[in-house]
C-alpha cells in the first residue's frame, strides 16, 4: 500500500497519548490495540521523540498510529 510509508505525523487519523507515570509502551499498546506486543508500532511512529522503547517519560505526547 502506498500509505504504509507515510509518516505518522502526516496521518490525520493518528491519535495522541499523554504518557502518565508508570506507563510503558507495552501498556499503551494494550490500551489502544488490545495487544501489548504491538508497542513497536508506537515506537516507530515516535522515533523523532524516542531513542529507546524502554525510556518514555511522563508528560511526553506520543502519536498513536
Amino acid at each position: 500500500m502506498a500509505d504504509d510509508n507515510k509518516p505518522a505525523a502526516d496521518n490525520p487519523y493518528t491519535q495522541t497519548h499523554l504518557v502518565q507515570s508508570g506507563e510503558t509502551l507495552s501498556k499503551i499498546a494494550e490500551k489502544y490495540y488490545g495487544d501489548a506486543s504491538l508497542y513497536t508500532k508506537i515506537f516507530q511512529a515516535n522515533r523523532d521523540l524516542l531513542t529507546d522503547p524502554n525510556k518514555i517519560r511522563p508528560g511526553q505526547k506520543l502519536r498513536i498510529p
